[in-house]
């Protein structure tokens, strides 16, 4: 299963502590036999309320494979670690793709001269 995570970090840590704290994310997602696919680091950004009294905070966003164990996992540690000020691990599956259905033909018949219009500017067959 593919998931993506992010979680947003207290403003008061320095960077080299957020990369920190995200080696030890990706640490704990390995060792539950899960992949990391990409890891970005959104950086400081304000939050649209305030969250533990922080008006910001850093956001860091990770595409993971693995199970259900690798989620709980990562969630758990996310849970214990008071850096960590708010969190969200979705699942992504694959996008269906849905077929376009043709244009449909609307007809008008008049009854005094017997002409067929039809509309949406396609061509008629007189």
């Amino acid at each position: 299963m593919n998931y993506e995570s992010v979680f947003i970090i207290s403003p008061e840590l320095p960077m080299d502590k957020v990369e920190e704290l995200t080696a030890k994310a990706v640490k704990t997602i390995e060792a539950a036999k899960g992949i990391v696919k990409t890891v970005r680091q959104l950086g400081k950004k304000r939050l649209a309320y305030s969250v533990n009294k922080f008006r910001e905070g850093s956001y860091v966003c990770m595409e993971l494979s693995g199970n259900g164990e690798m989620v709980n996992a990562l969630e758990s540690f996310f849970k214990f670690n008071d850096s960590v000020i708010r969190f969200l691990t979705v699942k992504i599956e694959k996008k269906k793709v849905v077929a376009k259905s043709a244009p449909k033909k609307v007809e008008v018949v008049t009854e005094k001269s017997q002409v067929t219009e039809v509309k949406q500017n396609e061509p008629t067959a007189e």
